[in-house]
């Protein structure tokens, strides 16, 4: 039986900040993914997940500065390629690292990642993403535990592992998603990363050196006292998924579980932050 996904396609005037606020608030809602257009956003869900009155509370639709309309179709996980192929460019960050798809041409850099996301969410497009890259070009990973949590595509994963972290474990609480990361650490030659379903439960009695999430604010600021027992001594959290007025409360969260502020990037209002303890 295939999954079937409901795709809203909206057009958006202005495109910012009213895109932006519009994926955080559809992330918050249970869409699970997300290509930017020239016009606005395709957003996507899972037929079975819908609700009648889904987008009836939201921010960025009733704002009177943001106009925005939007059509919805069903779409089986099998076209998503073709709607993806059409919308994804191969990116750079830091000049070291390069994540494209398979049908685009390598080039020379120190980290070539090839990423096909199909359902999943995390090409490094998206300012949260590329932002958790320029974090692990930044970090030594060699020979360092790693949890990538809310994994997507495994992007972080798997430049966290060609960094030469081991051992590396990704979980989404997403089935597609799992499996698209099983597929792209075949794609990219990362066999050591293991990769599992579920939430935070899952990491009851583990430890690691560095934990990556990006998701959203309100998910982070449930698990981070999760994540602050699970970090060994000594060892970094990068989060991110959230705006640079959530950042006061993520920090907050994160003191009180002995996680200190070290550093943030910024991307249109978007935000990426290290703790370490």
């Amino acid at each position: 039986m295939a999954i079937v996904y409901l795709e809203y396609n909206f057009k958006i005037v202005p495109l910012q900040p009213a895109t932006d606020i519009l994926i955080a608030e559809l992330g918050d809602a249970g869409f699970e993914s997300f290509v930017e257009t020239e016009e606005g956003l395709l957003a996507y869900i899972l037929k079975e997940e819908w609700k009648e009155g889904l987008l009836d509370d939201l921010f960025a639709l009733q704002h009177p500065d943001f106009k925005i309309s939007w059509t919805s179709t069903e779409i089986e996980q099998q076209n998503w390629n073709a709607e993806w192929e059409k919308n994804f460019h191969p990116i750079q960050v830091g000049g070291r690292c390069m994540v494209r798809a398979p049908f685009h041409d390598p080039i020379d850099v120190e980290f070539d990642i090839v990423i096909e996301p199909k359902m999943s969410f995390g090409t490094g497009h998206h300012e949260t993403t590329h932002m958790m890259l320029q974090h692990i070009l930044d970090h030594d990973f060699e020979g360092k535990s790693v949890l990538d949590m809310g994994c997507g595509t495994g992007v972080l994963a798997i430049l966290a592992n060609k960094k030469g972290a081991t051992p590396v474990e990704a979980i989404d609480i997403d089935e597609w998603c799992v499996i698209n990361t099983q597929e792209n650490i075949e794609r990219n030659a990362c066999p050591t990363i293991h990769v599992e379903q579920g939430t935070s439960d899952l990491l009851t009695g583990r430890k690691y050196d560095v934990i990556l999430a990006n998701i959203n604010r309100n998910i982070l600021l449930d698990d981070i006292p999760v994540y602050a027992n699970c970090l060994n001594k000594g060892g970094a959290l990068f989060l991110s998924g959230f705006y640079l007025e959530d950042l006061d409360a993520i920090s907050a969260k994160c003191a009180a579980h002995g996680l200190e502020f070290e550093k943030k990037l910024e991307k249109n209002n978007w935000v990426s932050a290290k703790y370490v303890n």
